[in-house]
């Protein structure tokens, strides 16, 4: 009688506020066939049964799906098969804050897909047969994990220890099975994520892969553990999920109030914002500007674009750190991934493709089956990972890299499972260079043995030197001590609440000089709400700079072809990506003039450190691009020539001395001379089996 009553007041319920909805519905059927209602809406309608709905799911979600599929519609069709999902449940359930009393309950859970099964079929009514009399009857399987046999006839009465199932005439369902982990910007420090195994029905399986960020609607349920003694008095829980939302906006989880909104328009209002956003980058490491400027703008990003003919442009900054010991690069990235909405930090040395990308592994989750599992760069979409020590990387590993910076998407192709995931994030790496300290006569991609298409790939390199300067090195030995300063006096106050009278003003001082210019909670709001409202767009004038500057550095290779290619297009849209960040930093739809000469000053920054030929102080993109630069190349096709015009007389093998005179007497340095023979043994090109002689390897 009462779940009767219940179904009237749910058929009440979808005429008044779905009935648009239920014709779209049944007009699609069965391709679609459920019918997504909001929570709000049923509080609205009937407090008591939203009630009803959050204590006793089982029974009310039964009644409105018996409602649903025995509604009278204008189209003739029948909703046999109609499911009913609940969705934008008002409170969310953390999964670290679930107890005992949550079963049985219905919950929505938000978090991060890292592991998948595939879609497989389940039984959801088993048809039998009784061996003596042959009687065929069904049994319900509710979503329960055991599958549930009948012991009894209904027709004879005989207890049977084994009927026969007989699979054609049985109802299936398809089912999946999926892994959601709390998200990491929901962590504190040092606390491991927790995960929940979730199991989708019919046509929300197969509708999510591995790092995507969801939130599923279901009923807690629980099973005992079992373990090779027996069974346990604990039970596992997991979620038979109602209804899965997809969260395709980016920074959806940073929730933002009206009092946020109005502190960020004033803060976008003081006209030095770009330099408040500098300064709250890692404010405890002294210098650095450059360094934090691009990383308040890889925090900010450009606008990734779909063109008409389905091509995807990245917006996402990629930044690679490499210098010398000591110089705060670890730092800088551990403040960039605590800053970010979304950040994932992990260290080379310990990292593998499988752990960078995806992996697909065979263990109970799946039942045995193959499932996939999530890796760094997938979990970090839209948001950005932090690799340290990227150098120390095995090279099959670090090949991996290459699809998720450029395409930024991660193709599997794994023990039979072809898939393709997205890695939509920024990549800000950290290296150090093999031989301690950086030299810059020698090649980035020789130094942090790095092959150049990946190198490439960054739109910003910045080298990190650290050389002797006392006037450098006073500023930072200062802040260094008054950091620590403001360090020993924060530990005094929080373990014996107590600061020397004489103290107080320097440790105000010294607090002063760490504090960031704008807050960390303020900063993070300010980034996500930028990214999800701006979207700017170049100026005539910004476009005639951009351009004017690309041409500018291109000329110089017009005239002499022999000249050595300055710039690509690759910086050219690296270019654009940073105009349009730095346009988002001021919470602009434009991108100005004065934006454009900005960015333009930050890339010149990184041309002139890292593109630059060190011997003719020539921009040459082939110093990162192809490892080497034009002067080397044309050293190295001399002593080629040389050492072919020396074999007519001396056979298949020259001595070295009367290479280098000729070469000398061409006006070549000896020296050069020298290390490019070397290079070209190491490199394959040239043979010497003896010492003094050297051959070309043909």
């Amino acid at each position: 009688m009462m779940q009767d009553l219940v179904t009237e007041r749910w058929e009440g319920f979808l005429k008044r506020y779905c009935w648009n909805e239920l014709i779209e519905m049944s007009n699609s059927y069965p391709e679609k066939r459920s019918l997504f209602v909001k929570f709000t809406d049923m509080d609205t309608y009937d407090p008591n049964l939203a009630d009803m709905l959050l204590e006793e799911p089982d029974v009310t979600i039964a009644s409105a799906t018996q409602a649903l599929r025995e509604m009278d519609i204008p189209t003739g069709v029948t909703l046999e098969e109609a499911n009913l999902r609940i969705i934008k449940l008002p409170r969310k359930l953390k999964i670290r804050d679930i107890r005992s009393g949550d079963i049985g309950k219905l919950a929505g859970i938000e978090g991060l897909v890292t592991k998948a099964t595939e879609v497989r079929p389940r039984v959801v009514e088993a048809v039998f047969e009784c061996p003596f009399c042959g009687h065929i009857f069904s049994v319900e399987q509710t979503g329960g994990r055991q599958f549930k046999e009948p012991r009894e006839c209904e027709g004879c009465d005989r207890k049977v220890q084994h009927f026969k199932l007989l699979v054609d005439r049985c109802k299936f369902a398809n089912s999946q099975k999926i892994r959601l982990q709390e998200s990491p910007e929901e962590l504190r420090g040092g606390e491991l994520p927790q995960a929940i195994d979730v199991n989708l029905e019919d046509d929300i399986s197969g509708e999510i892969a591995p790092g995507d960020r969801i939130i599923v609607t279901g009923i807690l349920r629980s099973y005992q553990r079992t373990t090779q003694f027996g069974k346990t008095p604990f039970f596992d829980i997991y979620l038979d999920g109602n209804s899965l939302e997809v969260m395709e906006e980016a920074f959806e989880e940073i929730q933002i109030t009206e009092e946020d909104e109005r502190e960020i328009m004033e803060l976008k209002n003081q006209p030095d914002v770009y330099e408040k956003l500098i300064r709250s980058i890692a404010p405890s490491i002294f210098g650095c500007n450059e360094i934090k400027e691009a990383m308040v703008l890889q925090l900010f990003a450009g606008i990734p674009k779909e063109l008409p003919d389905e091509t995807r442009v990245r917006g996402d900054i990629h930044v690679l750190l490499v210098g010398d010991p000591g110089v705060a690069k670890s730092q800088l990235l551990n403040y960039q991934v605590k800053l970010a909405p979304r950040g994932l930090y992990t260290g080379g040395k310990s990292s593998t493709s499988a752990g960078l990308t995806a992996a697909a592994v065979r263990d109970e989750f799946g039942e045995g089956r193959w499932t996939l599992e999530a890796g760094a760069l997938v979990l970090a979409d839209k948001g950005i990972a932090a690799v340290d020590e990227i150098d120390k990387m095995k090279k099959e590993d670090r090949d991996a890299l290459h699809e998720a910076m450029e395409q930024q998407t991660v193709s599997i192709a794994k023990a039979g499972i072809m898939a393709r995931l997205n890695s939509r994030c920024a990549l800000l790496a950290a290296a150090n260079p093999v031989g301690g300290r950086f030299d810059r006569y020698e090649t980035i991609s020789k130094q942090i043995n790095m092959p150049p298409t990946l190198l490439s790939r960054f739109d910003l390199i910045y080298t990190m030197m650290d050389r002797p300067n006392e006037e450098m090195d006073t500023k930072t030995a200062k802040h260094i001590i008054e950091t620590h300063y403001a360090g020993e006096i924060l530990a005094r106050v929080k373990n014996i609440g107590k600061v020397e009278e004489g103290e107080k003003e320097h440790f105000g001082e010294a607090m002063r000089i760490m504090e960031p210019a704008v807050q960390g909670d303020l900063l993070r709001k300010y980034v996500a709400w930028s990214k999800r409202n701006v979207f700017p767009v170049m100026s005539e004038e910004a476009k005639s700079k951009f351009l004017e500057f690309y041409i500018g550095l291109r000329r110089q290779g017009y005239d002499d072809e022999e000249a050595p290619v300055p710039v690509t297009a690759r910086q050219l849209e690296a270019l654009i990506r940073l105009g349009e960040a730095k346009a988002r930093t001021r919470l602009s739809n434009k991108i100005t003039v004065e934006d454009a000469e900005c960015v333009i000053e930050v890339v010149n920054y990184c041309l002139k450190h890292v593109f630059t030929d060190p011997e003719t102080d020539k921009l040459d993109v082939d110093w990162i691009n192809a490892g080497t630069t034009k002067t080397r190349r044309d050293r190295a096709r001399s002593i080629k020539a040389i050492i072919t015009e020396l074999e007519a007389e001396h056979g298949d093998e020259v001595p070295i001395e009367d290479v280098l005179d000729i070469a000398e007497e061409e006006g070549m340095d000896r020296d050069k001379a020298e290390e490019v023979i070397e290079a070209m043994k190491r490199d394959g090109l040239l043979f010497s089996r003896g010492s003094g002689v050297i051959g070309l390897v043909r």
